[in-house]
């Protein structure tokens, strides 16, 4: 899900309560992870939950530019649904793309800083420098 469609749905949901359901909501979606892709090499350190994030590399249609997609699972529902709202401002995104993304406004025009726990917060940056690091490395391999 796109994470302009997640800002309207957030504007509609009136509580924390209704947003922290839509959030699990949006975990439940995520595409379903192998368990052979759960590795040491795929975990985001830095999480208190466990999480794994995978990035896969697709030529544009037009083949003129390279988008990274992301796959991710946790072993916890709502930061399934923190990972689902990181790949909806990432996924699909060329690197140079990813990398001028300010996260920290997303952050905070969704009102995460104020309604997730510390531990989640630092593990939702976890997530963010993970993805930054593999478009930083499609950059440098360019």
């Amino acid at each position: 899900m796109e994470i302009e469609q997640i800002f309207s749905d957030f504007e509609f949901l009136d509580d924390w309560e209704d947003r922290y359901r839509y959030i699990i909501e949006l975990g439940n979606k995520l595409e379903s992870y192998p368990a052979e892709q759960k590795t040491a090499e795929t975990k985001v350190q830095g999480c208190v939950s466990q999480v794994w994030v995978t990035s896969k590399i697709i030529k544009s249609n037009d083949g003129d530019k390279s988008l990274l997609y992301f796959k991710g699972d946790s072993d916890a529902h709502i930061v399934r649904g923190l990972i689902a709202i990181v790949f909806g401002i990432y996924s699909g995104k060329t690197a140079e793309e990813i990398i001028k993304t300010d996260h920290q406004m997303i952050f905070d025009k969704l009102g995460l800083k104020d309604h997730i726990s510390p531990q989640r917060s630092n593990g939702l940056i976890a997530m963010v420098k993970r993805i930054r690091a593999d478009a930083e490395n499609l950059l440098k391999a360019a």
